[in-house]
């Protein structure tokens, strides 16, 4: 989906003093608020977008909103950025995150589900083909390079499928013997670099 390509970035920074970073940023839609700050070419986001403005009503994403997150002072919106540093006996080993608007956790979510639940290798991690359901619009958002069995089991359940993409994932990875691993999502251009 093309609105998924633009507007968040995620990067992710390790060293080997033990800083780890992982950032996620957005302007949420295109040209954010449609707002620079003067002098400085920098847009201001319309992250208000994550509020629901009536409950019912879906947000630029498609999700829809309940009276919970109705705009209020001192309140904050949900948000589907999450990025995530994974802890191994109190020590960082891992930290990922993803740009996709309502996919990110899912993409998350399944990254860290293959690498400690699977043990998976990172690129792996982040390259099998990835599933997201949001509940509306009431499908199964499905990447290519599923099995035709998992399909067909899918659509047994009642789901509805559309082929489509899930965004685009970061991650950096501790290795055992000290090193780092960097893996950038294999969907898109990008660039990972461990030195």
């Amino acid at each position: 989906d093309e609105v998924f390509e633009k507007h968040t970035t995620h990067f992710t920074v390790a060293d080997s003093q033990g800083w780890w970073v992982a950032c996620t940023a957005t302007l949420n839609t295109a040209f954010g608020s449609k707002v620079m700050i003067p002098g400085t070419g920098v847009m201001l986001n319309n992250q208000m977008d994550d509020f629901s403005i009536q409950p019912g009503v879906p947000n630029a994403f498609g999700l829809i909103g309940a009276e919970a997150n109705a705009i209020e002072p001192g309140k904050r919106p949900l948000s589907s950025m999450s990025p995530t540093i994974v802890l191994k006996d109190g020590k960082p080993v891992l930290t990922v995150g993803a740009s996709g608007g309502p996919t990110i956790i899912t993409q998350v979510v399944q990254a860290i589900h293959r690498f400690v639940d699977l043990g998976l290798p990172l690129e792996q991690c982040l390259g099998q083909p990835r599933v997201h359901h949001q509940w509306s619009p009431q499908e199964v958002r499905i990447e290519a390079g599923y099995g035709a069995d998992v399909m067909e089991a899918l659509r047994e359940r009642g789901h509805q499928l559309k082929a489509s993409g899930t965004g685009t994932s970061q991650a950096i990875l501790l290795n055992d013997d000290g090193t780092f691993e960097a893996i950038a999502d294999p969907r898109r251009e990008g660039r990972a670099d461990a030195r």
